[in-house]
């Protein structure tokens, strides 16, 4: 039987404390496990090794044992014989006993503990299953409004509620949507990490928006009313006489819905662009000359 290197098993160096073995088992269990790792027979033998580490390493006993006489278990014959010698002549010494040689540990139940049957037994540790990731698309509109949408995740269709106002990049959990756990622990976690995209219309910060709304000149000079769309609906605006390009104004409560707060929105910002009249006739240039000179 060829000997087997517990510690380079594990992965940790022989004085490793027994939190480092502890942490060292339970990273490479859920690697090797035999459930992630199906008709993978080099990983079911790893696991095997792996669960005779820590079998070993993890009980002060054995641990100490191994460190002891596991480089020379070919020995093992050797050191019966040798028992049982020290064992006559303690009796023909009148029961007095050795403690040169081997030390007088009981070998051979050190090396049935160790090499024998199964290891890990109840030292095996419930591992929580592997959280998934997902990323999931919405338009502005689609995040404007309390919607379901189902997902399918690793071959089942999940159900879910997305809450109106869920912000670009922002991730929710979904509890025991994740993978299987692995001997007997819970599953874990889906996270869901959401994506929306600007509109050519609408620009998103925050819970605000941001829109561009065209003027023509005789509106921005004499003001007037226009009419501007909003995600849910359409709204009226006073435009205000003498009005400037790129002059900005504030709509409060008509922006986005703000996240889990039913009822409360941000604000829509909008920019006025004033449109210059193209292709005009004889009569408006002259109209255009005649205001050009009042003006001088």
């Amino acid at each position: 039987m060829e000997f087997i290197d517990y510690y380079k098993v594990l992965g940790v160096i022989k004085n490793a404390t027994d939190e480092d073995i502890k942490k060292a088992y339970r990273k490479l269990a859920r690697k090797l496990h035999p459930d992630l790792n199906p008709n993978d027979k080099e990983a079911s033998k790893k696991f095997q090794q792996l669960n005779e580490a820590n079998a070993v390493l993890n009980d002060p006993e054995k641990r100490k044992k191994y460190d002891q006489y596991g480089e020379h278990w070919q020995h093992g014959d050797e050191y019966e014989k040798a028992k049982q010698t020290r064992h006559r002549s303690a009796q023909n010494n009148g029961g007095q006993q050795f403690s040169e040689g081997f030390g007088g540990e009981d070998f051979s139940e050190f090396f049935g503990s160790m090499f024998g049957g199964k290891a890990g037994g109840s030292n095996q540790v419930k591992f929580r299953g592997q959280d998934y990731k997902s990323e999931l698309q919405l338009s502005l509109n689609d995040a404007y409004t309390t919607h379901q949408q189902t997902l399918t995740v690793n071959g089942k269709n999940i159900r879910i509620s997305i809450p109106a106002g869920v912000e670009n990049g922002q991730t929710i959990k979904i509890p025991g949507h994740g993978g299987k756990g692995v001997s007997g622990g819970p599953h874990g976690d889906l996270y869901i990490t959401f994506s929306i995209a600007n509109t050519p219309q609408f620009k998103r910060t925050g819970n605000d928006l941001y829109t561009t709304l065209d003027i023509d000149i005789f509106t921005a000079i004499l003001g007037g009313e226009k009419i501007v769309d909003t995600l849910d609906s359409k709204i009226k605006l006073k435009v205000a006489a003498e009005t400037q390009n790129g002059t900005k104004i504030r709509v409060k409560g008509k922006g986005f819905p703000v996240y889990k707060r039913d009822g409360h929105f941000g604000d829509l910002y909008v920019t006025y662009t004033i449109k210059i009249p193209t292709a005009i006739n004889e009569k408006q240039k002259e109209l255009f000359t005649e205001l050009a000179n009042l003006s001088k």
